[in-house]
């Protein structure tokens, strides 16, 4: 018998706010799922210096929120993701250009070519993504 532990009034919320802490773990279940907590603290033991508690709680926050769900697997439990990664993605952009940039991407192109030189790889595909824009109007 599968049980599933996910609040239905989050799950119909539209946008999940996750923290940066939160992402990191989403990450790994976004890369494969279903895991078991156990699977998640192996899978970060070689990208962050956290402590197995701390993983445990960041996934209890996610399944608080709506982002995971758990199904119970004997004695354990199965995560994975309800929050698809493209719309936490798309979210997280809008915000950011929201924010900083007065939703505009061309001053963010033209930040980050200021800040940090842009490859000829960078370039070629800034080019390429733009004559594919000008093609589709």
């Amino acid at each position: 018998m599968s049980l599933d532990y996910t609040c239905k009034r989050e799950r119909m919320r539209p946008a999940v706010d996750i923290s940066d802490a939160e992402s990191v773990v989403m990450e790994v279940l976004w890369e494969r799922h279903p895991r078991t907590a156990e699977e998640v603290v192996a899978a970060l033991a070689g990208r962050q210096d956290w402590q197995e508690a701390t993983i445990k709680t960041l996934l209890n926050r996610l399944l608080g929120k709506g982002a995971l769900r758990a199904e119970r697997d004997g004695r354990r439990y199965l995560y994975s993701p309800l929050l698809e990664r493209e719309a936490w993605l798309s979210r997280q952009s809008e915000s950011l250009l929201a924010r900083l940039f007065d939703g505009r991407v061309a001053p963010l192109v033209a930040h980050f070519s200021r800040q940090r030189k842009l490859s000829a790889q960078d370039i070629a595909e800034l080019k390429q993504l733009i004559e594919g824009l000008d093609d589709g109007q």
